[in-house]
């Protein structure tokens, strides 16, 4: 596994930021379009899925593993076809110099700390950040869960730099 930090580097600069923008804001309607889509933003959906207890039940609800499984079927084929350039042989994204990956690999007690409580936070709300965004606009529970994850995001990285 892997961690980000605080003190990894900050992405550098595009070269062509209008480009680069335009990107990410279709890339973010697609992502959005796709979690309406497959349903991602109903948190019953989700809590199906989580429940383990419906396997016994023949109640389980596989459907996010087939949108997780999806997502990194494209990931993978996007790595492959990621052009090298001649100046940088090693292959490169499209509109940044270099790919910003997360350079620690250790896993520490901050990382199982807050993997426990994004799992419980979506165990309990049915909700992750990203289906929280999208249904803002859908549904006062998603707006409630963004506002107090906010929050607790605020108060981690105030408690964070205290210690």
């Amino acid at each position: 596994m892997t961690s980000t930090s605080s003190t990894s580097p900050q992405p550098a600069r595009p070269a062509r930021p209008l480009l680069s923008l335009l990107t990410a804001l279709a890339a973010g309607a697609l992502f959005a379009a796709g979690l309406v889509i497959s349903g991602m933003t109903q948190p019953a959906k989700v809590l199906g899925f989580l429940n383990l207890a419906g396997l016994a039940q023949g109640r389980w609800d596989a459907s996010l593993a087939f949108v997780m499984g999806g997502a990194l079927l494209v990931t993978l084929v996007a790595f492959a076809v990621t052009p090298p350039t001649p100046r940088r042989p090693q292959r490169r994204p499209w509109l940044a110099p270099a790919f910003q990956l997360p350079t620690r690999r250790d896993i520490d007690g901050r990382l199982l700390a807050g993997s426990a409580l994004f799992g419980v936070g979506w165990g309990l709300a049915g909700y992750c950040p990203g289906p929280a965004l999208v249904s803002l606009l859908s549904s006062t529970d998603a707006a409630l869960f963004a506002a107090f994850m906010l929050l607790g995001m605020a108060l981690a990285r105030r408690l964070l730099r205290k210690g």
